[in-house]
């Protein structure tokens, strides 16, 4: 680890926790219906598009209703994404020629973006011509980040408002977020983008001869527009195959830092919102506290991992870090930065190869992805993850001093634990279980390029960032195979859906509470005795779910490594 590594992530940092209030109150004053600066330009277009849904600002939702116009929002945009791949064989703007993806990979994409989870098990410059591109994965960018940024919000109401019914209106809050926080950030975005030299067009691919006489082909099409939602959207599907490792998706320092900062900074500044929908925003510096550790713990291992090096090849005499699968152009340290950014985020775009991590230092994207991604975790996702926890810490609390668990005037009951259990529950059941099929049946072993422990990590990191709506990968994985397409895809689905549903349950039972006035008697929850119970409650619950699976893939292969084996 070098000073120069360090100073850079301390920046990073510092850019997020600059961005956390002024970005919370822009959104707050979004999602509260009030006129902001872009409000003469969108107001009368967010208008007409209410009266031809059918609906109005001013219409509440049920939380059944508000879950059920996700669902079908959610189920038209795989239906149409899905059949736009199997028609690309006759649709336009398709320079590459490229056909019709074949089903079980058009149901594992369509799935994938839907889900605002981006695996790929494809090549996007050789498998999706510039239409699909544009009017399918680009634009479910958009609208899966923003219904995942509109069930945060429901969560939030259901906490701040007092004896009500209705939670919002599902419509209005993605249209809201469309319009007035993604689209503005991604056109300013993408100018930023196309400056730094990330290709913006509908040209062909060109045809370049090398030094060597051979004939290259150059992917080039609309990309920029692409960067910059599935950085800001934590969705993470790149235009080409490298993702953010590809020079014409990443091509300087600066885009790096775009990127890092855009994966981050929504999911960030929802604490903020959090805080100042239930009136102190204490409560969300706390919620981000807990955030922040557990992130800076995770870059620590990370960085002190890679830069370690593989002491196998030390005995050889070679010192320094472990480069491989990496851009020299980023290092060792912006490449560990990245990797927990990516998978603390619900994002998954790379800049570096996840497979070629010390085995340690691929353990901590698991873990990431393992705890739900709640360390800042998706657009949304994040911020309702970690409200899972902290229903479960505040239950935890109660048992401690004998009297029913509180959180924010709200009275904690049987009806919201089950449900946030029942959440954090479908989680592991999906990324465990698949992973024990994936690696006894032969049609999952046949895909994995490693044996021994390496080889298990390949298979547990795919279900994991399917489940938990990331979508990097052990590039080591051969996934494009019926098997992993519908398996990855169904598991894609359950780490949604199934954990949505539960947690909008919860907030249509608190919704309707009322809210007692604090007593002496009140458990404080926005200091440092409640972040460390809730860190300590996150940890244990992902240790005894998760550990046994840990021990038998990175733990077992630093091991391993250590006694000169490797795998």
């Amino acid at each position: 680890m070098t000073l120069n590594g360090w100073i850079q992530i301390l920046v990073f940092c510092g850019i997020i926790i600059l961005l956390v209030r002024p970005l919370g109150g822009y959104m707050t004053r979004v999602f509260n219906g009030e006129r902001t600066l872009l409000s003469p330009i969108f107001a009368p277009i967010e208008r007409g598009l209410y009266r031809i849904a059918g609906t109005s600002e001013t219409e509440e939702q049920h939380w059944t209703v508000y879950t059920a116009a996700l669902l079908f929002f959610s189920l038209a945009g795989v239906v149409l994404l899905y059949f736009l791949q199997r028609l690309q064989g006759i649709l336009p703007l398709n320079p590459a020629g490229v056909g019709a993806v074949p089903p079980e990979l058009a149901f594992n994409t369509a799935v994938s973006f839907v889900t605002n989870t981006n695996w790929q098990s494809y090549g996007g410059e050789s498998t999706m011509l510039y239409l699909t591109q544009m009017a399918g994965l680009t634009v479910q960018n958009f609208v899966s980040a923003a219904s995942g940024i509109g069930i945060a919000v429901a969560l939030i109401r259901a906490f701040s408002r007092k004896s009500v019914n209705t939670l919002g209106n599902f419509w209005v809050d993605l249209t809201r977020t469309v319009f007035y926080i993604l689209l503005p950030v991604c056109v300013v975005g993408t100018i930023v983008l196309v400056w730094q030299g990330v290709p913006q067009n509908l040209n062909p691919y060109r045809v370049a001869t090398t030094l060597e006489g051979a004939q290259q082909t150059i992917a080039q099409g609309p990309v920029a527009a692409q960067m910059m939602i599935k950085h800001l959207g934590t969705n993470g599907g790149g235009f080409f195959n490298a993702n953010a490792a590809h020079p014409f998706e990443n091509p300087t320092a600066l885009t790096n830092l775009i990127h890092m900062v855009s994966i981050f900074a929504i999911g960030a500044a929802l604490t903020n919102v959090f805080g100042r929908m239930v009136g102190n925003q204490r409560q969300g510096w706390a919620i981000f506290a807990a955030m922040g550790i557990l992130f800076v713990v995770g870059v620590a291992v990370c960085y002190w991992a890679e830069a370690a090096g593989n002491p196998l090849v030390h005995a050889l005499g070679i010192e320094g870090g472990n480069m491989e699968g990496k851009e020299t152009r980023f290092g060792i340290a912006l490449s560990a930065l990245f990797a927990v950014i990516t998978t603390a985020a619900s994002c998954g775009a790379v800049n570096a190869m996840h497979d070629s991590f010390m085995a340690l230092g691929g353990m901590v994207p698991l873990v990431n992805m393992m705890l739900g991604e709640i360390v800042i975790g998706g657009v949304g996702a994040g911020l309702y993850g970690m409200l899972l926890f902290v229903v479960v810490s505040i239950f935890v609390a109660g048992l401690m001093v004998g009297r029913t668990p509180e959180y924010l005037g709200k009275k904690i009951e049987a009806k919201e634990v089950k449900m946030a259990m029942l959440a954090l529950l479908i989680l592991p059941l999906s990324m465990l279980g698949f992973t024990a099929f994936a690696v006894v049946l032969p049609t999952g072993v046949a895909s994995m390029a490693n044996p021994g422990p390496h080889g298990f990590s390949e298979a547990l990191y795919a279900y994991v960032s399917a489940t938990a709506n990331n979508g990097s990968a052990f590039a080591g994985l051969s996934a494009n195979t019926p098997w992993y397409n519908i398996t990855l895809g169904i598991a894609m689905l359950v780490g949604r859906f199934l954990m949505i549903v539960p947690i909008m349950a919860m907030a249509g039972s608190l919704v309707t509470k009322k809210a007692a006035p604090e007593s002496a008697g009140t458990f404080p929850t926005h200091g440092p005795l409640f972040v460390g119970l809730l860190l300590g409650v996150i940890v244990i619950v992902g240790g005894l779910e998760y550990f046994p699976a840990l021990a038998l893939g990175p733990i077992v292969e630093h091991l391993a490594m250590v006694q000169g084996q490797t795998f």
